[in-house]
């Protein structure tokens, strides 16, 4: 009778375990559930493939977000960063499909906040002085408006999708410079490229500070600027919407390999 029931009892540990083996690995299986946010720079726009659904948001099959589905396979994956977006349109209109199940988040924003492609236009058409004014302007904006607008937006995907783990992407730095260039002058690009790194540095410890991880894309993009002689970045072209950002190969060498370093 006690050996009955001690293998009775032996028997529905050995299944519980098994049970808790099974499941547990089937849910390693199953992938992470991923939500991608943010702008043109993680919409894709540059690298062409866009889905026509997406309409003007230009969401592409050749962007990091998507590219990185493809490989991993997540159990889940919602795409809805947007061309264009700013801080208050991630929180609007974005957030949906966080939840308390989904586990990885990436998202690149606060250059449009900061009117980043402004300053490209300016610069593009206007002399050396007009340019540094409109940077000085944006720099200033960066400085002092935009550290409240990313903590709201940290705030919200935090609030919605508490055990995520989120990753903050960053702008690369346009042009290469000390050589020669048709377009720009070497004041002009410098300048850019000065702004473009405060705009990371502001965005990396705002990220840190919510407990995010900032993936620099500064050193994926280096030799691969404007002005080097493998650029994957657009320079001023048509489609108008597309310049200024990168190309295909920016987004399979320059993004992707820094998302799925940490992701």
């Amino acid at each position: 009778m006690r050996l009955s029931r001690f293998l009775a009892a032996a028997s529905a540990l050995l299944l519980t375990a098994a049970l808790a083996l099974f499941g547990a690995g089937s849910a390693h299986a199953a992938g992470p559930v991923y939500v991608a946010l943010g702008d043109s720079y993680s919409s894709g726009v540059g690298a062409g493939n866009y889905d026509s659904a997406s309409g003007s948001c230009y969401r592409s099959s050749k962007a990091y977000p998507a590219l990185w589905a493809a490989a991993h396979t997540p159990s889940g994956f919602s795409f809805r960063a947007c061309s264009g977006a700013k801080t208050t349109d991630v929180i609007n209109s974005q957030l949906g499909p966080l939840s308390s199940a989904t586990t990885l988040v990436s998202i690149s924003i606060g250059g449009n906040d900061a009117g980043y492609s402004d300053v490209m236009s300016t610069c593009v058409l206007y002399s050396d002085s007009t340019c540094r004014s409109r940077i000085n302007t944006a720099r200033a904006y960066a400085t002092n408006t935009l550290p409240g607008q990313l903590d709201a937006v940290y705030d919200a995907i935090t609030a919605k999708a508490p055990s995520a783990r989120v990753v903050v992407l960053g702008y690369p730095r346009f042009y290469r410079l000390g050589t020669t260039c048709i377009g720009l002058s070497e004041t002009k690009r410098s300048a850019i490229n000065s702004a473009s790194d405060l705009l990371n540095d502001i965005t990396a410890k705002r990220a840190a500070d919510h407990g995010f991880t900032f993936a620099d894309v500064r050193s994926t993009f280096t030799g691969h600027e404007l002005c080097s002689d493998s650029a994957w970045l657009h320079s001023l072209t048509y489609p108008v919407y597309e310049s200024y950002h990168p190309t295909a190969s920016g987004q399979s060498g320059g993004y992707l390999p820094a998302f799925a370093a940490v992701a």
